[in-house]
């Protein structure tokens, strides 16, 4: 509703209170653009409102609980009856705020919808009442009650319900404007937030080493924070351990458990070089610390460049692809559960010489991505990347793999990629 319409609605019969309704609606628009506290300026509101209508008291409801409740948050008279609750639907505000009109009410004891037992509590006695909706459009925020008329026959006339309807309008418009207002402070609290833990997370993932180096990864978050991770960290006998790791879920919690995850493994990697023994150890820690109902899949393992071989251990992630000096590929499907899932639980390895090849090790945001308008990638579509870029070197060829999949900027899932390369011979 705008101001001109208040106006409207607010017709006194003379000049003179016309000029008044204006003045006490400019007060309160003036009053709620001022100030920072809705709460606040709303009981300074309805204390004007009470005067102005010559009423003994007034309070102001506003639907809480998914509009199942009404509370009390400012009232003006001899009872003080902020944040007394009621059903939605039950007394003269509930039924104004269901049908959203204005009620007069000359006689209480004669209307059914009357709430009897507020009075009981209080010692307060109700004889008439006005009641307007607040409400935007179909928005339905409160009422405001105003209570036994003072002067005169001490019963409420047409005009005040016309006063109250303009009055009511305007706080709601100032309610509904504060929340708004609130809303883009949270949201821009929480993109900080959401920046900040981005940050963190890409401080987490290991730097790239100059080439050549055996192990390599990339990370493309779909989101601002990611549920994916990766890692590796040189070991005192010169051997290098490595992870990757998909966290269910997204959003802060999915991150939160992702940072925990990368953490453990790297910190417990230093001294249980063993991945399937070092896989065990961090599912008991997450099996008693995560967020119900989410689980890692992970793939952690040990690189020998001395020897060209690597020990891997699955958790129950996606299978790891094995390409060799001819180009043929072998993956190794998990035999384990995911992390999380089961304390108690063992993890097998598997070792493999490189001899010459390269394994990759990815998330399922890598295969079920789109490349253009192409269906999803696929594992036999990374197989052909993978070949199509062998000539270009491991991080040149991670970072065109990415850069094809996250090209359009709408990841539907958080991407990760790990290659180890064999270092004994040239690798395809």
């Amino acid at each position: 509703m705008s101001l001109q319409t208040a106006y409207d609605l607010a017709a006194p019969r003379s000049g003179q209170e016309y000029g008044d309704t204006v003045e006490l609606l400019s007060e309160m628009s003036r009053d709620f653009a001022a100030s920072m506290d809705i709460v606040e300026t709303l009981h300074k509101a309805l204390a004007r409102i009470t005067s102005y209508l010559d009423a003994e008291a007034g309070s102001l409801f506003l639907l809480k609980n998914d509009d199942t409740e009404l509370v009390c948050v400012a009232c003006d008279g001899p009872v003080d009856i902020t944040g007394l609750r009621i059903p939605a639907e039950q007394g003269i505000v509930g039924s104004c705020i269901r049908d959203n009109i204005c009620q007069m009410v000359r006689d209480v004891a004669e209307n059914p919808d009357f709430a009897a037992e507020v009075d009981a509590q209080t010692g307060f006695t109700t004889r008439s009442i006005l009641c307007s909706p607040m409400s935007v459009k179909e928005q339905r925020i409160g009422a405001i009650e105003v209570l036994n008329k003072k002067c005169g026959n001490g019963l409420f006339e047409e005009n005040d319900r016309h006063v109250l309807q303009a009055l009511s309008s305007s706080a709601a418009l100032a309610i509904l404007n504060a929340r708004m207002a609130e809303e883009l402070v949270e949201q821009e609290k929480l993109r900080r937030e959401l920046e900040l833990a981005a940050e963190i997370q890409r401080g987490l993932l290991p730097e790239r080493p100059p080439s050549p180096f055996p192990v390599c990864g990339v990370n493309f978050p779909a989101r601002g924070v990611s549920g994916d991770f990766y890692n590796f960290f040189p070991l005192e006998d010169g051997r290098i351990g490595f992870a990757i790791g998909d966290v269910s879920g997204k959003g802060m919690n999915a991150a939160l458990l992702m940072a925990k995850t990368s953490s453990l493994y790297r910190c417990l990697g230093r001294e249980t070089t063993n991945p399937g023994r070092l896989l065990a150890k961090v599912n008991e820690e997450i099996c008693e610390t995560a967020t119900k109902g989410m689980f890692v899949t992970m793939v952690g393992g040990v690189y020998d460049h001395k020897k060209d071989r690597l020990v891997i251990a699955n958790a129950g992630h996606e299978p790891p692809l094995y390409r060799d000096r001819d180009g043929a590929f072998r993956n190794f499907e998990a035999d384990a559960p995911p992390l999380g899932i089961a304390p108690g639980m063992e993890f097998s390895e598997i070792e493999l010489p490189l001899e010459g090849g390269a394994l990759y090790i990815f998330t399922d945001g890598v295969t079920e991505s789109h490349v253009g308008d192409e269906d999803m990638l696929g594992v036999d579509g990374l197989k052909a990347m993978i070949g199509e870029l062998s000539g270009l070197s491991m991080p040149q060829r991670l970072d065109t793999i990415a850069d094809r999949l996250s090209g359009k900027g709408d990841l539907f899932d958080d991407l990760t990629l790990l290659a180890v390369e064999s270092q004994g011979k040239q690798s395809p």
